[in-house]
C-alpha cells in the first residue's frame, strides 16, 4: 500500500485543485453530482497520492476518476427553477442546460458561466481546443433554438 500523504501536503494540493475540480464536475452533474464525484477523486487522490502526485496533470485525472464514479447518474440534478423571477435569469435555462450532451454543457458552463479559457477546459478534460471549440459551438447552438434565441450578429 502506498504511503499515506503528509496531511499539510493534501490539504495544500485540495485547496488548489478542489474549486476547479468541483466546477467542472458540477457542469456535467449538476451541484449534487458535482460535489459527489469531487468527493469521490479526491478520496482517490489519498488513497493513491504516490500516483497522483506523479501525474503531469492531476487534476485533469481526478476529473475523469469523479466522471467515473458518477456514471450511474443519467440526468444532472440541477438547481430547482426560482418561483419568483429573476430578470437575469432565463427561467427555462436549467432545463436548456439539461438537454445539452454533457461534453456540450461542460463547455458552454465553464466558458460562459464560469469564465474558463477554452485552454483551460481542454487541459482539464484531456480533450484539444479545437475540440471544446466544437462542443461549444454546437452546444450554444442547441441552446438557442431551446430557448427561441437568435445569435446576434
Amino acid at each position: 500500500m502506498a504511503d499515506r500523504p503528509a496531511r499539510s501536503d493534501f490539504e495544500e494540493f485540495v485547496l488548489d485543485v478542489e474549486p476547479r475540480l468541483r466546477l467542472a464536475l458540477s457542469a456535467v452533474f449538476g451541484p449534487d453530482g458535482g460535489h459527489d464525484a469531487t468527493a469521490s477523486a479526491l478520496a482517490y487522490a489519498w488513497e493513491n497520492w504516490d500516483t497522483v502526485t506523479a501525474m503531469e496533470n492531476p487534476a485533469g485525472y481526478l476529473y475523469r476518476v469523479g466522471r467515473s464514479s458518477q456514471r450511474r447518474r443519467k440526468e444532472p440534478t440541477w438547481l430547482p427553477v426560482p418561483t419568483h423571477r429573476h430578470p437575469e435569469i432565463e427561467p427555462a435555462l436549467p432545463q436548456a442546460l439539461a438537454r445539452l450532451s454533457e461534453k456540450q454543457r461542460l463547455a458552454v458552463v465553464l466558458v460562459h458561466a464560469y469564465e474558463w479559457t477554452r485552454r483551460e477546459v481542454a487541459e482539464y478534460t484531456g480533450l484539444s481546443v479545437s475540440t471544446i471549440d466544437n462542443h461549444l459551438a454546437r452546444g450554444l447552438r442547441k441552446l438557442r433554438a431551446g430557448l427561441g434565441v437568435r445569435a446576434s450578429a
